[in-house]
């Protein structure tokens, strides 16, 4: 089958992904990337660091029955990530070292080839979003670090998944999954969600209304720091030793727009 190309569009593929990857995704052709791997949310947290002599037969994984074990495939894997070199292997090895032969160990070493692969069809705009959970995102966000550089990290999305156990002995109970947002630049295409609020969330957060009938509510225009910079009066009021939030020219916009409520009195206190 050929790379894909604009015709491709709403294509399905069935296989293992970094197989696809390799032989059908061409170079920075993805905008976006979200991917949900097995992460063993549903083992014994202890199991996934008992040290293993790496001679168990492959055909014993089950696909997607979210469990990975070290041996001969998951060394193979480890193997070709080191031989590349770089930032991705000097994090493998430290990996090898505290997590030694285990499942944890193999899990990471699956994944690794998979992260490059991805990094390599992303655009230069393009983010990847890691759904994983606080078992490996730990670990997860090191390796993303050394595929895709730490300046490259947006954000931990946390996502409460489900609602509180009160069936816990020890600890408390895992109700929340991570999301691991990177971008492969500096310069990532990000578009700006943006919804209505509802009638009662106006009426209880803007619950003044000005003459024209406009719903507000106000704030302080003092900065949460000190800016010298930002030292000026307006219409015979002073700034906060700190100064103003904003510059005169955004201030002067702010007033040209009825965005300002000026207090009766000129003798303004600061706590």
């Amino acid at each position: 089958m050929p790379p894909i190309t604009n015709h491709d569009k709403n294509k399905l593929y069935y296989g293992d992904n970094l197989e696809v990857l390799r032989d059908y995704i061409p170079d920075q052709s993805v905008d976006l990337i979200y991917l949900d791997p097995p992460f063993n949310s549903r083992q014994d947290y202890n199991v996934l660091f008992a040290e293993k002599d790496g001679t168990r037969s492959a055909s014993q994984i089950t696909a997607f029955k979210d469990t990975w074990e070290w041996n001969e495939e998951a060394a193979r894997s480890y193997e070709e990530v080191i031989e590349q070199g770089g930032r991705v292997a000097d994090a493998m090895r430290a990996f090898r070292t505290l997590l030694n032969g285990s499942d944890m160990l193999a899990y990471l070493a699956m994944m690794a080839p998979r992260l490059i692969e991805l990094r390599r069809v992303l655009k230069e705009t393009g983010s990847i979003y890691l759904h994983c959970d606080p078992t490996a995102s730990h670990y997860l966000k090191l390796l993303m670090d050394g595929v895709f550089g730490p300046q490259q990290f947006r954000s931990d999305i946390i996502w409460k998944r489900t609602s509180s156990h009160g069936n816990v002995s020890v600890g408390l109970g895992s109700v929340t999954d991570n999301i691991l947002y990177y971008s492969k630049s500096g310069k990532p295409l990000w578009n700006q969600p943006y919804v209505p609020y509802s009638d009662s969330y106006l009426k209880s957060h803007f619950s003044q209304v000005d003459a024209d009938g406009r719903r507000f509510t106000t704030s302080d225009l003092r900065n949460p720091g000190v800016r010298p910079n930002l030292h000026y009066p307006y219409k015979g009021f002073k700034p906060h030793p700190n100064g103003w939030a904003v510059s005169a020219e955004r201030m002067e916009q702010y007033d040209r727009e009825n965005r300002l409520v000026f207090p009766a009195s000129r003798k303004v206190g600061y706590d």
